[in-house]
């Protein structure tokens, strides 16, 4: 066979091989209404119809979605003579339902011996996967970036060498600068750095640390906007390959500006309860719900006799006497059950016990601590010991103060009845005409005697109850006036408490109502007549505790005509006006029937009960 013969053989052997074996480039050969004369596998299986299939069939049969791209493109080429080579085209194909597949392509002619275009020679390489890869991570690192840029804290990416080559938004945004301004910057000749030369150069130190494959953290100061310098907690730590290798450095910091603020307050105040906890005048101690001693002051230390730092760690309950520590657990523990605060002198005094053995009378305020866990309370010791010896001395004066008042109205009494009775016997042997000046002195000393009576009696020495004294008076008045049996009565409307008035007002009132009630028991019912005598006593509703009301009143024959209080001729009428101004009170006579006087009489603060 020669040459001529041969290469025809030898071209389709060659197509053959070419078509039939696996490359990584699409192949077909298109005739002139486009139809697939020839196709290897790589593109049939890009497009997603077997070659079997495609052969005979044209590219709009094959690839109807894709052929309003590819046609233009391949009518170009036949028409022209000319091929496209190395363009880059998009398409749907049945292989990638519903996506837009990418590959690069070249469409060559294929001319015979005349140099017409007999076919088209189709070059395809799939760029689908590469370019969805791409897309990909372009996605992740735009979704990272955005990530990063929403992070509160800062973050960067350095060369070994500290150049930086990204940051997140929080640090540009904090400083006012743009990531254009410092890339490509050494990282401590940046913005946040220039400030402090001592800083820029331990960052240069960090950064070859870090390339070395170590890792640095400190807290420093960086400058932000408008030059505030802002506390930051920094770290610098190495990126490595998977060999290992320091490819990257990443700079990492958060904001702490606040909680240096708070810690720094924290101390003042902690510093402040300190001292303040140590300089108290009584004792303090912090003891939990076991009962062991956290802290005590050093007048803690000084109330029991312990050194500085002894009670710490100790039982709380080796302070109190051996009786009182088995209750005391109970009293604990009922505490921390429903803790509130409790202060001074909220229940009886205690007894602490010192550390050589000795008793002392103390108070305990307690507060609890909030927001403790577990929780605590902070006790506070006073030593009653000079407190309770002044109130006993004080309740000796006062035991001794009310024995010598009881005594001297004891004696007042006394006194006054033995003038009562003087002025008993000196009316027996009086003249006739004489026996009721005696007689009214002598119910006026019994009224005087009354009232001391009742304070001994009562051992109240301000005051006393009005409406018992006046029950107690009116009978001595009945014995005394009215013989037996008599049409006249006495009714007395006070209640037995609530009319409390001091000693200054009780002897002139019950000298007012002696000498009412005698004047109605002499002169209200001649001749035997019936009548009745009412001595009302009451808080005033127009002035409740302020001001009460007494009224003596009687239905019998009244005053004589044109006679009143200031004008009558008898001695206990004109001593009327004259008790109502001891006492500060208004006197009113009022009309009928009979006689009707009331008092007004004010009460003195204190005494109202």
């Amino acid at each position: 066979m020669d040459a001529t013969t041969a290469f025809p053989s030898l071209l389709s052997q060659g197509l053959d091989l070419l078509f039939n074996t696996e490359l990584p480039v699409g192949l077909a050969l298109l005739d002139t209404e486009f139809r697939y004369v020839r196709i290897n596998k790589t593109l049939a299986d890009f497009n997603g119809v077997p070659a079997q299939q495609a052969l005979g069939r044209s590219v709009k049969a094959v690839l109807p979605e894709a052929y309003a791209t590819l046609g233009p493109l391949l009518q170009q080429v036949l028409d022209s003579g000319v091929g496209l080579q190395g363009f880059r085209v998009q398409a749907e194909v049945p292989s990638f339902p519903g996506e837009l597949s990418e590959w690069e392509a070249s469409y060559l002619p294929v001319k015979n011996d005349l140099g017409h275009t007999c076919g088209i020679l189709v070059q395809a390489v799939n760029i689908t996967v590469q370019e969805l890869a791409l897309r990909r991570e372009r996605e992740s690192e735009e979704r990272v970036r955005r990530v990063l840029d929403s992070l509160f804290v800062l973050v960067g990416v350095l060369s070994p060498e500290g150049v930086l080559q990204e940051a997140n938004r929080a640090p540009l945004e904090a400083a006012g600068i743009s990531l254009e301004e410092v890339q490509g910057q050494y990282v401590w000749d940046t913005y946040w750095w220039r400030h402090d030369a001592g800083q820029q150069a331990w960052l240069k130190q960090a950064v070859k640390e870090v390339a070395a494959g170590g890792l640095v953290r400190k807290e420093v100061k960086v400058c932000m906007a408008g030059g505030k310098l802002v506390t930051i907690d920094f770290m610098l730590a190495p990126l490595r390959d998977e060999a290992g290798r320091v490819t990257h450095l990443i700079p990492s910091a958060i904001d702490i500006s606040d909680r240096v603020a708070s810690e720094r307050a924290l101390r003042a105040s902690e510093a402040r309860f300190r001292s303040a906890f140590e300089a108290a005048p009584d004792g303090m101690t912090l003891v939990d719900a076991e009962r062991r001693i956290l802290l005590a002051n050093a007048s803690m230390n000084r109330l029991f006799g312990y050194a500085a730092g002894e009670l710490t760690g100790r039982c709380i309950d080796e302070l109190l006497p051996a009786a009182m520590r088995q209750a005391h657990v109970g009293h604990v523990g009922r505490f921390f059950a429903t803790p509130q605060v409790r202060p001074m002198a909220a229940r009886k005094p205690l007894h602490g016990q010192r550390l050589d053995g000795s008793l002392f009378p103390l108070e305990v305020g307690l507060s609890p601590i909030p927001g403790s866990d577990p929780p605590e309370v902070l006790a506070t010791v006073s030593d009653v010991s000079e407190r309770v010896a002044a109130q006993t001395k004080i309740q000796q004066a006062l035991e001794e103060k009310t024995a010598l008042l009881g005594e001297v109205h004891h004696r007042v009494k006394n006194n006054l009845q033995i003038i009562s009775s003087l002025l008993r016997l000196q009316s027996a042997n009086a003249p006739e005409a004489a026996r009721p000046a005696l007689q009214d002195s002598q119910s006026r000393v019994r009224a005087m005697a009354l009232t001391h009576q009742l304070l001994y009696e009562r051992k109240d020495f301000a005051g006393m109850e009005l409406g018992p004294y006046l029950h107690q008076l009116t009978t001595l008045l009945c014995e005394s006036y009215l013989g037996q049996p008599s049409r006249v009565r006495v009714e007395v409307q006070a209640p037995e408490q609530g009319l409390h008035i001091d000693l200054q007002t009780a002897v002139p009132c019950g000298l007012v109502v002696n000498e009412l009630v005698v004047n109605a028991l002499k002169h209200a019912f001649p001749g035997g007549r019936a009548g009745l005598i009412r001595v009302c006593a009451a808080d005033d509703p127009a002035a409740p505790g302020k001001t009460l009301t007494l009224e003596v009143s009687d239905d019998g024959i009244g005053l004589p005509e044109g006679m009143g209080l200031a004008s009558a001729n008898s001695l206990g009428f004109q001593l009327l006006p004259l008790l109502a101004d001891q006492m500060g009170a208004s006197l009113a006579l009022l009309p009928g029937p009979g006689t009707r006087v009331r008092l007004q009489v004010p009460r003195h603060e204190g005494l109202s009960a």
